[in-house]
């Protein structure tokens, strides 16, 4: 299926491999965003304190913001990772069931 070469964890190539090497990997790392920052951190404690798994998130907005950092930066925080995708990869209702089964297989 087309949606299996754009759903995925890993890094595409050398390129992609230094520029996450790059990236902030802990809240402690990121830079800007206080406000935002403070927030995910209040609610990352809450579900630790609670001893469940971060409540849903939607990032938004256009390219180079740091979106998708963010996503592994909290994914790494709870101890768990992230399937990325983009919403023109998906076009159809069960390719983002088919993004949800790559993250359960994995």
């Amino acid at each position: 299926m087309a949606t299996d070469r754009l759903l995925t964890s890993q890094p595409r190539g050398e390129d992609e491999q230094l520029n996450w090497a790059l990236r902030p990997t802990e809240l402690s790392q990121y830079v800007g965003q206080p406000v935002l920052i403070q927030r995910l951190r209040i609610a990352i404690q809450a579900a630790r304190g609670r001893g469940e798994p971060l409540e849903h998130l939607l990032l938004h907005g256009p390219p180079g913001l740091g979106k998708t950092t963010l996503a592994h930066v909290l994914a790494g925080e709870m101890g768990s990772k992230v399937i990325v995708t983009s919403g023109p990869a998906l076009q159809r209702g069960t390719d983002l069931v088919a993004s949800l089964k790559i993250g359960r297989a994995s």
